[in-house]
């Protein structure tokens, strides 16, 4: 099923943007929380997240002030030396990496800070919590270019017929 489920995945996910929409809308909280840890669980199992790493390649993870603090003391800079080499504030005034891929990212899709990223990649794809539908359009967003976004949607479609 899982490998059925994933076939041409960008590809449906994109055709699927408005039924997830839907979904998200009116979706009840309590149902989606239900089935989240064993929807994460079969998605995490059937995608390997270094054969992808869209998301490190794409996008940028909030660094928060912890992971600033934690990342910085990790690789033995200053704050302001880390800040000054690798981020910039986005428009939200959040900071965020200033190149894609990710700097940390190797070529063999492994972080080179993984023991010590920040919460938000610890956190990605945000399929075992309620970010999954407190926050639709991030939810969507991801859904395009993670596939275990997009199989956790699929399965909650599922369900909730």
């Amino acid at each position: 099923m899982s490998k059925d489920l994933l076939h041409n995945w960008q590809k449906k996910s994109t055709e699927h943007q408005k039924s997830y929409k839907q979904f998200l809308a009116k979706a009840d909280k309590k149902q989606v929380l239900k089935h989240l840890p064993d929807f994460h669980e079969e998605a995490s199992n059937a995608v390997n997240c270094l054969d992808c790493a869209a998301c490190c390649k794409n996008y940028s993870p909030r660094f928060k002030t912890p992971d600033i603090k934690r990342i910085s003391k990790h690789l033995q800079l200053k704050e302001g030396v880390f800040i000054e080499t690798y981020l910039n504030l986005d428009e939200e005034g959040d900071y965020v990496v200033k190149s894609k891929p990710c700097p940390f990212l190797g070529s063999d899709n492994y972080c080179s800070i993984y023991d010590v990223r920040p919460s938000d990649c610890a956190r990605f794809p945000y399929t075992d919590e309620d970010v999954l539908i407190k926050r639709p359009y991030l939810t969507q967003k991801n859904a395009t270019f993670c596939p275990i976004v997009y199989y956790v949607l699929e399965k909650l479609l599922v369900v909730a017929k």
